[in-house]
């Protein structure tokens, strides 16, 4: 909804949302989930999340509350926590094990516009790049390549700046401010200051980013072009570290297209994580030789542990509100691969069904098959897994 107040005119915008989810997932014989949890766990969780926008001017506010609840047989990630943020906007309302309530603010931020520039400061979040599964031109909480809801992406307490060329060009600037996990104190080397340039050459979109991002310098090159009727686009992201300096790369192919009456839109895309490990053994005794891999794995900007990856999806417009979309993830170092189905329903102009089907494939020791925890006989391994979630809008 909107208002006006005064002399002036002030808007305001509330809404938001409730969600209702559940994940069901099943564990092999010999996966060291199955001896902690049982043959299949079970997480049902609940996502209220309020919306408000007020503009004045120049000026503009965002706030938005989130409450979460959730019960899990069995816990696979920890709960979403601060520790690492500038400002402490969440709080821990009961954790048991099995049940656990918070409630945050997930975006809590002021800004000004002028003609040509845009100043936000506060929690916001920020996606850059042109990957569409991996996204290392990304430095600020990318998307894991396996999530399903990707409708708010975390934010970070920053200060961000953006400024509008005359001939349709911009800059733009950000300070992503962070504490140290042992002493809490922000210091810089925890942070990360980076700038990109996205520009226009004849029909060919192009970014240069310049960053520095825990301490490490990176550069990266990017752009996106239309081929025939397909669109091709692209990220080579170089990292200077204190042992090494690596690359990654990214570049997809996306095309729409009409088959059996349906509107259907197809994306494949090839990355190189030159942080991957080399041999594709992925126990803790490996991974502890490659400290740049495992610290970023653990700070989630990296989703992968090998080298060389392919992805493809196909979504289907089944009607109008039905979509359908089987989607494979593939290490093919391993060689390893998730498959997954994914279905979205409109059920009103205010409701949405959303769901998925992923089925992991690869043999012991893979990526996706079950990496070895370094325990005898045992594995992280996953079987399948169901995903399905209510969406209200208002």
């Amino acid at each position: 909804m909107a208002c006006a107040a005064g002399a002036q005119d002030s808007d305001f915008e509330f809404g938001g949302h409730t969600k209702f989810r559940l994940a069901g997932q099943s564990f092999p014989d010999d996966s060291l989930y199955r001896d902690l949890a049982g043959r299949e766990s079970l997480e049902i969780a609940g996502d209220l999340r309020l919306n408000l926008e007020w503009a004045r001017g120049a000026w503009s506010f965002d706030a938005n509350y989130q409450l979460l609840g959730l019960h899990s047989d069995y816990r696979f990630t920890s709960l979403t926590n601060d520790d690492r943020r500038l400002f402490n906007l969440t709080d821990v309302i009961d954790d048991d094990g099995d049940n656990a309530f918070l409630h945050r603010l997930d975006r809590f931020w002021v800004g000004h516009t002028s003609e040509k520039t845009v100043l936000r400061f506060g929690r916001q979040a920020l996606s850059w790049g042109n990957g569409m599964f991996y996204a290392p031109m990304d430095l600020v909480n990318p998307f894991d390549p396996t999530a399903v809801d990707t409708e708010y992406k975390a934010g970070d307490d920053m200060l961000y700046v953006q400024y509008l060329r005359d001939n349709g060009d911009d800059v733009q600037g950000a300070i992503v401010f962070r504490r140290d996990l042992v002493g809490g104190d922000v210091e810089s080397d925890q942070a990360t200051v980076t700038l990109k340039y996205h520009g226009f050459a004849g029909e060919t979109e192009y970014d240069l980013l310049v960053a520095q991002s825990y301490g490490d310098p990176v550069v990266g090159i990017g752009g996106s072009k239309s081929v025939g009727g397909a669109v091709w686009r692209g990220d080579i992201v170089v990292t200077d570290t204190d042992s090494d300096t690596y690359i990654q790369l990214v570049t997809n192919l996306t095309y729409s297209w009409i088959a059996l009456d349906k509107n259907m839109s197809g994306a494949i895309e090839y990355y190189f994580n030159g942080f991957g490990q080399h041999d594709g053994r992925y126990d803790p005794a490996s991974l502890a030789t490659n400290p740049e891999l495992t610290s970023r794995f653990l700070r989630n900007e990296l989703y992968a542990l090998g080298r060389h990856y392919v992805a493809g999806s196909v979504l289907i417009e089944m009607s109008p509100l039905w979509t359908v979309t089987p989607t494979v993830l593939g290490n093919v170092s391993d060689p390893s691969a998730l498959f997954q189905l994914v279905t979205s329903y409109s059920l009103s102009d205010n409701m949405t069904l959303l769901g998925s089907l992923n089925v992991p494939m690869g043999g012991n020791g893979t990526e996706f098959g079950g990496v070895d925890p370094g325990v005898q006989d045992r594995y992280l391994s996953l079987g399948a897994g169901i995903f399905a979630q209510f969406a209200w809008y208002f």
